[in-house]
């Protein structure tokens, strides 16, 4: 494997529809050159400073993905080399009847072990300072082909510690985790074993209480939140398949029993069933509604916890969900202990694009002159950022109310306007014609430039439209899953984004049922158009991303960027593309102009940004106090997943580590790779 600086000399570097377009990339992306300066040389490792683990997803349970450790700095990052790897062996291409996977789980590490999960819902507990396994547990789950084109996943795994029982006893600290045949598993922390007392035989049965629904339709991907003596978990449930799809309910399970605590099914006031009562399908809870499916967050102190949504069903037209999405694209604040709505922030209304909030909302204190403010900031695939207030959800800094277009499709029920935050700014184009078409050549510029002018564009809340309609940010954003990082000392927020368009079309019920595609259940990765039947709508849905003849985003680069907020001010301090062209495009057409991007980064009080996320197979550092990259290493895959990073004793070393594991991209891969300074 390759260390140390990659380039040419001279030269710098849930969704479905998101992952697959993203992958469409891949025929054409001719550009983006590909960097790694560093420093000069290695300098004298400092064997002082803090010690720290890595105990949950994001590093706290707000979710900063910020770290202490200051061993690894920018003057001496360029050492890093491989500590070690960990290969699981668990992934699939896809051809041998098992459904396609990516290894995008972020590490936890606590009470001196890593414990990470794979796409087959294995766990394993490893020696952090050395990647040898001390033990794994495997669920069984089923791996055959799914009808759907999300790869199998899991983003990661969480742990709780009983006070009450003695050191020593079975199950005193547990791991959970969810799996993609909707279980929800309790571990002993020291040997793997299931837990007896937990549900049945250290069991929960996510699935009651849904009525009937597909394998690939309702799954958990995303780490459960574990609060008080509580486990909560939500669930992905595949966009834009059916009105009546499995309900967005949200479940605290007690952390010892698995009996259920309390439940809250994201229905607006008035149209909830009876409570515990089934429908005609079987359904305890509401069909359609908005789910939750992303990481949460929690503030065990003021007992609240903070959900990211989805949207209700079906994802691309509203008018058929009869009220349902209230909830829809928003962030929640519920009452840890009992469930209860606290607040709710709507970051798009009556959402027709697929910008349902997929980053982990982020908990901090914004110090000003006058006080410190309990905020949390909300990240979105519009490429906004919201700064609200913790405890009420009231916006810190104005929030403008922008007029947007009202004519979709006959039949729609549209907003006449949505939310903008000034503070920051929106950090992703608001507005998209003819007149920016992109190209490397007036001939595929002139091309990009007569489809954007055939279709409707009328910028970032363009309705879905018959004749099609340009949508910009596309539907894996702006700002996805990988969420922002934190630097409570120096007040910045950190957050890479997308910036490609997608390509809409509705198509009328009769017209959609007649046509000779693959159906949703069919539809694999790779398929160059997303055809989704919204059963249940007048319409049908084609989606696809906006390419030139070269394969190549027709908006403007970066594709993929890596900014940097005054969360004070609210300006932008810094911004620079993020990934190349590389293993995209052959050599030498490798550019540094931004690729689209999934996962995240981990900030550390050294002041640097690890962060791998795009389509490139690389691990990158930024200095976070001027956005240079300092450092990159070539990986095996690509690492679509958020760093982790932890120092467990004094004298000893700071690691980083990170999942390469690939996506819809690239191939799958199953390295856990951590790095430290010699």
């Amino acid at each position: 494997m390759d260390s140390g600086r990659h380039g040419i000399p001279g030269q710098r570097d849930g969704d479905p529809l998101s992952l697959t377009a993203l992958r469409w990339c891949r025929l054409g992306l001719l550009l983006v050159l590909l960097s790694g300066c560093g420093a000069d040389g290695p300098a004298s490792v400092d064997l002082s400073g803090p010690t720290a683990g890595w105990p949950k997803y994001g590093g706290d349970p707000g979710g900063r993905k910020y770290s202490p450790l200051t061993q690894i700095t920018p003057d001496n990052v360029d050492a890093l080399e491989v500590a070690w790897t960990f290969r699981h062996g668990d992934r699939s291409d896809g051809s041998d009847g098992r459904h396609p996977s990516a290894f995008t789980a972020t590490p936890i590490v606590t009470h001196g072990t890593l414990y990470v999960c794979t796409p087959f819902n294995r766990v394993f507990a490893l020696d952090p300072e050395s990647g040898a396994v001390r033990w794994s547990f495997d669920p069984h789950v089923d791996l055959s082909k799914r009808g759907t084109h999300y790869p199998l996943t899991c983003r990661g795994v969480s742990h709780w510690e009983d006070p009450t029982r003695p050191s020593g006893e079975a199950c005193r600290r547990r791991i959970f985790t969810g799996t993609t045949d909707s279980r929800l598993i309790a571990l002993d922390a020291e040997t793997g074993a299931p837990c007896a007392d937990f549900g049945e035989g250290g069991t929960v049965a996510l699935r009651e209480g849904l009525g009937e629904a597909p394998l690939w339709e309702y799954y958990v991907t995303s780490p459960p939140l574990v609060v008080h003596d509580l486990v909560v978990v939500g669930a992905l449930v595949a966009d834009n398949v059916r009105v009546d799809a499995p309900s967005g309910v949200v479940r605290a399970f007690d952390v010892r029993t698995g009996a259920l605590r309390w439940a809250w099914d994201p229905v607006p006031p008035g149209l909830s069933l009876p409570p515990w009562s089934r429908d005609e399908s079987g359904a305890w809870w509401r069909p359609g509604t908005a789910n939750v499916w992303s990481i949460m967050s929690a503030d065990a102190e003021r007992d609240l916890i903070f959900v990211p949504t989805g949207n209700a069903s079906p994802d691309s037209f509203a008018a058929a969900r009869h009220g349902l999405d209230g909830y829809s694209s928003s962030v929640v604040a519920l009452r840890a202990s009992t469930g209860q709505l606290v607040w709710q922030f709507q970051t798009v209304r009556h959402d027709v694009w697929d910008y349902d909030v997929g980053s982990q909302p982020a908990l901090f204190d914004l110090r000003t002159e006058q006080e410190v403010i309990p905020a949390v900031a909300q990240a979105t695939k519009a490429g906004h950022v919201f700064l609200l207030h913790r405890e009420t959800g009231e916006p810190i800094f104005p929030v403008e109310e922008r007029p947007v277009p009202v004519d979709g499709v006959p039949g729609e029920s549209l907003s006449p306007s949505q939310p903008v935050p000034t503070h920051p700014p929106p950090l992703h184009p608001l507005e998209f014609g003819p007149e920016d078409a992109w190209g490397f050549t007036f001939w595929d510029r002139g091309r990009c430039r007569d489809q954007i002018a055939a279709l409707r564009s009328e910028g970032i809340y363009t309705p879905p439209s018959l004749e099609g309609s340009v949508q910009y940010p596309g539907p894996g954003g702006g700002a996805n899953w990988g969420g922002v990082m934190i630097d409570p000392v120096r007040g910045r927020l950190f957050v890479n984004i997308n910036r490609w368009a997608a390509v809409v079309q509705l198509i009328p019920r009769k017209e959609f049922d007649a046509l000779d595609v693959p159906s949703f259940e069919m539809s694999q990765p790779g398929t160059p158009i997303e055809y989704n039947p919204m059963k249940g709508t007048p319409y049908g849905m084609r989606r696809g991303p906006l390419l030139s003849p070269f394969g190549a985003p027709c908006t403007p680069p970066p594709w993929g960027a890596l900014v940097a907020v005054d969360l004070g001010s609210g300006g932008i301090d810094w911004e620079v593309p993020l990934g190349t062209s590389r293993d995209q495009a052959p050599f030498p057409f490798w550019f540094r102009l931004g690729t689209p991007n999934l996962g995240g980064g981990v900030l550390t009080a050294s002041g640097l940004i690890f962060i791998g996320a795009t389509t490139d197979k690389f691990l990158r550092a930024f200095d976070a106090e001027t956005g240079k990259e300092v450092w990159s290493h070539r990986l095996p895959y690509t690492a679509n997943a958020s760093p982790a990073t932890y120092r467990l004793r004094e004298n000893g070393r700071q690691y980083v580590v990170v999942a390469a594991g690939g996506h819809l991209w690239s191939e799958p891969g199953d390295a856990l790779i951590a790095f430290a300074l010699p």
